[in-house]
């Protein structure tokens, strides 16, 4: 563990690296964030990362975060829990929610709550009404590498209904290319949920054949063929475990995801760069539960109950060719 930087209140931001011989991982306290992951043989990192703090705390704030306590967009800034209806930060063009706004766990410095030789728990806490956000919540996040996979189980829990969708936001590009372009995808999914122009899902579960978000064959990819800001659909309600994505890079790097959550989002970072770097850069993956979920009637609801225990689990598999 060493200090990654100190943020512009003072508080220090620690950097935790764990693993094996195979594959190494550095995580930050900073947003819970996955900074930097190496597989063995390959002589560059897979995720786009930053080795100053003022970018993860600038315009790279979404890079490698773990994004809550609600991921992705809340039309409108509200939502209805448990019959009552709440706002939140509007921070998302003046009218919808973003990634939590200013309440979003990837702007918080976590606690070390444990650290081993290839595991580590973060935890951190949030109050009542923060952000809009009712409850009191404690969350938690367990990284650990097997072998050649990073996995990360997020649990979390609260003291009154609340909403609850977590997600990491990586940039990947396995080729340390200028763009992801010629990267190969594969998506386990038949349905996604196509968005209206403020890229928040219509209510609309489409099948994604004859479409170009079919992607059960894998299929090269490139920049605005198709435009990626797109939910695919997974499943109906959290279930086991399972592999969902493989992407491959032209070098023959692999990672195949998977996950438990219902729906797992693809971003082309067609808006969004590294300082002195060009869009589409990294793709970004992010496991989750349906996007505007308590907005949208018969997307699986989100909403956690005190006595319940949200889990939320994702991997990574990476191999070299």
């Amino acid at each position: 563990m060493t200090i990654f930087g100190t943020t512009a209140d003072g508080r220090d931001v620690h950097a935790i690296t764990i693993g094996n011989d195979t594959l190494r991982a550095t995580l930050l306290t900073w947003g819970a964030l996955l900074q930097d992951v190496r597989l063995a043989g390959v002589p560059y990192g897979l995720t786009l990362n930053s080795a100053d703090l003022s970018d993860y705390t600038g315009g790279m704030h979404h890079y490698g975060g773990l994004m809550g306590p609600v991921v992705n967009r809340l039309s409108n800034a509200q939502a209805v829990i448990d019959g009552t209806s709440h706002q939140f930060e509007a921070n998302y063009l003046d009218q919808h929610t973003l990634h939590s706004g200013a309440a979003g766990t990837h702007f918080k410095v976590w606690q070390i709550d444990e650290q081993a030789e290839n595991s580590c728990i973060l935890s951190v806490k949030l109050p009542n009404s923060e952000g809009g956000f009712p409850g009191n919540r404690t969350v938690r996040v367990h990284y650990r590498i097997t072998g050649s996979t990073l996995s990360m189980t997020v649990t979390a829990t609260t003291d009154a209904p609340t909403l609850i969708n977590f997600a990491n936001h990586s940039y990947w590009n396995l080729d340390a290319s200028e763009t992801w372009a010629g990267h190969r995808l594969q998506i386990a999914a038949g349905r996604y949920t196509p968005n209206d122009t403020a890229q928040i899902p219509t209510g609309e579960v489409r099948d994604v054949s004859g479409t170009s978000y079919d992607l059960r064959t894998p299929r090269d990819i490139h920049p605005q063929a198709p435009d990626f800001d797109t939910n695919f659909c997974l499943s109906d309600a959290p279930g086991a475990l399972r592999d969902v994505l493989t992407l491959t890079g032209q070098s023959g790097v692999t990672m195949t995801v998977a996950t438990n959550q219902t729906g797992i989002q693809v971003f082309d970072a067609g808006t969004t760069h590294r300082p002195h770097r060009a869009p589409y850069e990294g793709l970004a993956i992010e496991a989750q539960s349906w996007p505007d979920a308590p907005n949208k009637p018969g997307f699986p609801g989100i909403e956690l109950h005190p006595g319940q225990t949200y889990e939320q689990i994702t991997s990574w598999r990476f191999s070299a060719p």
